[in-house]
């Protein structure tokens, strides 16, 4: 069945995101839970993350034609995860000729089979509502400090290493404007990072930011906002990080501190994957903390 029409949210004259549900690939978002990014220029349509199915590809494709009769002339995806790439089928399908841009450890990690590592996940997790998904990954490599520049705006590709994944780029459209940070950044909803590095999340982000000074920042997954949303939902990262670092320093075990660490973080109680995922990132900091030691 067809995703249904999310809205449209204009951040700029130029640059628009529809907002996915926070939730997990389940039954009722129908694999359709990011933030695709549509911004229109003078050449055309630039599309960031088309959604993790067929069919929100096809749903965000829907949105553009709302917006303008100007051709999609490129793709970027911001990382390995497919519930934000695997709707580059439905660009495929109507927009041959576009490219899609990704981190050249994404190109590799096609090869190595994750596109269908995803397609089977969004088939089970939506019990066959993103049926007909293919893989369509990216076919272009692109490197931190690399610019884009169609006809009246300007796409500037951010990566400062391991974050979210190893496969991670940070978009900033016309210089400040607005800056795309993939799972590099949650609102609402607790990050997994088990591909990547805890410290490498907070590094990174901190990172960009003040090398870009967005005035706008979109999360991979949550409502976008301003320095107070990406502090705010940064500081979920940052309190986890310092109070397993604490705690390790006072000879405490993984699993005897998440107590503490779950009440320093109170106020993502209540966040998406909070209770599913907390353990294993506290897990996953303790060992990072402890690695430093060796």
């Amino acid at each position: 069945p067809a995703v249904a029409d999310y809205p449209v949210q204009q951040l700029t004259p130029n640059i628009y995101v529809i907002h996915g549900p926070v939730t997990v690939p389940n039954v009722e978002n129908q694999g359709f839970m990011n933030n695709p990014g549509i911004i229109l220029t003078s050449q055309g349509v630039v599309i960031i993350d088309p959604g993790g199915t067929f069919q929100a590809g096809e749903m965000v494709l829907r949105a553009v034609k709302k917006l303008t009769d100007r051709p999609v002339i490129a793709v970027f995806n911001t990382h390995t995860h497919g519930d934000h790439w695997l709707g580059n089928q439905a660009v495929r399908e109507m927009y041959p000729q576009a490219p899609i841009y990704a981190h050249p450890n994404l190109l590799k990690k096609l090869q190595q089979g994750v596109g269908d590592e995803w397609v089977a996940l969004m088939l089970r997790s939506t019990r066959g509502q993103s049926k007909g998904t293919r893989v369509v990954g990216a076919d272009n490599a692109v490197n931190h400090g690399q610019r884009f520049q169609y006809g009246d705006t300007t796409f500037d590709i951010y990566n400062y290493g391991v974050a979210h994944t190893d496969t991670d780029i940070m978009i900033a459209v016309n210089q400040n404007a607005v800056l795309f940070m993939g799972d590099n950044l949650f609102n609402g909803r607790l990050g997994r990072s088990l591909e990547g590095n805890v410290k490498g999340i907070i590094d990174s982000c901190e990172r960009v930011v003040a090398s870009v000074q967005p005035v706008t920042i979109v999360p991979g997954h949550g409502q976008s906002g301003g320095m107070a949303m990406f502090n705010f939902s940064l500081d979920a990262v940052r309190i986890l990080y310092a109070t397993v670092k604490q705690q390790y320093a006072q000879d405490v075990s993984d699993f005897e501190m998440k107590p503490v660490v779950v009440k320093a973080m109170h106020a993502y109680k209540d966040w998406e994957e909070f209770d599913t995922l907390i353990g294993k990132i506290i897990n996953q900091a303790y060992l990072e903390i402890e690695a430093q030691d060796f």
